[in-house]
């Protein structure tokens, strides 16, 4: 609702379209120019990802099609939260679905984001793990393309050729690569004591 620092109010949502995946609202909404309208919003289930990089400095992902952008290119693993799951328990059984491999230890929080904030809500939760055994096939025959793991010295050349599809795998892979040396959740060595 509205603040004193000239924030946006609302006035209410009303549901225009409601399925598992996706919910359409309209909203009624004040700008801080005084403005009101129906402002559409788009809500999305809650997203649980799962980064696992082994001892090679490498990713597991999936390299897919998706069809809403006609576009191939690297995913990590994940998907929706389920109702009385735990979002690390949601991306660690993704990961056994989606790639036949188990995470090993426990899962590191790694990020929180939401991906197009403006318009969609779909809190993500990203979990790292420095390890996984293989222990089956993929069972999860929606989610069809070819694992690989990738080094994590490739990210920055995979983003700029737009082969790390979506936010899903660009916010935690960038982060993760960011962190890397500064002594953050995800980074293997402490930054430089500055002299």
């Amino acid at each position: 609702m509205a603040d004193e620092h000239g924030a946006w109010k609302t006035f209410g949502e009303r549901t225009i379209y409601d399925n598992k995946w996706v919910r359409l609202g309209l909203t009624d909404v004040q700008a801080p120019n005084g403005e009101r309208w129906d402002y559409h919003v788009v809500h999305l289930a809650r997203i649980a990802i799962g980064l696992i990089v082994d001892d090679r400095d490498r990713v597991l992902m999936l390299w897919r099609y998706r069809f809403p952008t006609d576009q191939w290119g690297y995913e990590l693993l994940g998907g929706l939260v389920e109702e009385d799951e735990e979002p690390a328990a949601t991306a660690a059984r993704e990961i056994r679905e989606e790639s036949g491999y188990q995470p090993i230890g426990e899962a590191e929080h790694l990020i929180s984001f939401e991906p197009l904030p403006g318009q969609v809500t779909a809190g993500t939760e990203v979990y790292l793990w420095r390890a996984a055994e293989k222990v089956g096939e993929p069972t999860d025959t929606e989610e069809v393309g070819r694992l690989e793991w990738v080094p994590i010295s490739r990210i920055l050349e995979l983003a700029q050729r737009q082969e790390l599809l979506g936010a899903g795998a660009l916010v935690p892979l960038l982060y993760y690569v960011a962190s890397r040396g500064t002594g953050n959740a995800a980074g293997q060595d402490q930054a430089p004591e500055p002299a």
